[in-house]
């Protein structure tokens, strides 16, 4: 069984990664993705570039719970989650979720709760680079409300 989550540095190949988890399993009637990349502003700044850290071990543990939890919540054959770390420029991507099921709404919706689950509970911490300076950037208000709709409370705040 292939790696369910990937924490790196080097880039990924989204292709590659969706042919990966299709391979050998023709129940799959649906593939849902998600590709979050560095843009150019953030809260009204400028930004030129991000930096990602992560607690190695803890992280990859949190966002395996997620994934389990995914499986309960929904009727999905397989997913898989890249996230990158260290220094990342603009346009760069940052993260990568793909979920398998045999029809679309399953797997909308299970690619959704991921992203959100990750956007406000995964151990990462963010540091932009502004014409102001570095800056850690805080979990927005709008992404714990985001969790909230699937019934779980934010630990942020």
């Amino acid at each position: 069984m292939a790696a369910r989550v990937s924490i790196q540095t080097q880039d990924f190949d989204v292709a590659a990664e969706i042919a990966a988890l299709r391979r050998d399993d023709p129940g799959v009637g649906a593939v849902c993705s998600f590709i979050g990349t560095v843009r150019d502003r953030n809260d009204g700044s400028a930004v030129s570039a991000m930096e990602l850290e992560h607690y190695p071990g803890m992280t990859e543990k949190a966002i395996e719970r997620m994934i389990d939890e995914a499986f309960r919540r929904f009727d999905i054959r397989a997913a898989r989650v890249i996230h990158r770390v260290g220094p990342l420029q603009l346009q760069d991507q940052i993260v990568l979720v793909v979920v398998t099921s045999s029809h679309r709404g399953e797997s909308f919706r299970a690619c959704e709760f991921l992203m959100d689950y990750l956007k406000t509970q995964a151990p990462f911490w963010k540091k932009e680079t502004t014409p102001e300076g570095e800056r850690w950037v805080d979990a927005r208000v709008a992404d714990d409300a985001a969790l909230e709709r699937w019934g779980i409370a934010s630990r942020n705040g």
